[in-house]
């Protein structure tokens, strides 16, 4: 079950909900077709749990969202961007990560 704390953005609110935001952004790309995006989706949904109210954790479907996607070059699901000041700060392609990288890309640290 997905948690509460992962916002799920669109072509619509992504600049209010992220390019805006007062807090850093970890930013997954995904979609419902992808079973590396739904094999670490309990790891973004721990990280969201985790982090509440220090960072926000967002969700897009690049299916549902093909506009953003594109202009950020996503060319594989999942990829993850950290955002800080509404500038990515940190990329990261693919399911092998941790939820320790994670946080560090949410902290500004390297990629």
């Amino acid at each position: 079950m997905a948690s509460p704390n992962v916002l799920h953005v669109n072509d619509l609110n992504f600049d209010t909900e992220i390019l805006k935001s007062d807090k850093p952004v970890l930013l997954d790309f995904t979609a419902t077709w992808c079973g590396p995006c739904r094999a670490i989706a309990p790891m973004i949904d721990e990280l969201a749990n985790e982090t509440a109210g220090q960072y926000k954790v967002a969700k897009l479907d690049i299916d549902e969202a093909p506009a953003t996607a594109a202009k950020f070059g996503i060319r594989g699901v999942p990829t993850l961007l950290a955002f800080k000041d509404g500038k990515e700060v940190a990329r990261h392609v693919g399911a092998n990560t941790s939820k320790a990288k994670l946080k560090a890309m949410l902290a500004g640290g390297a990629d």
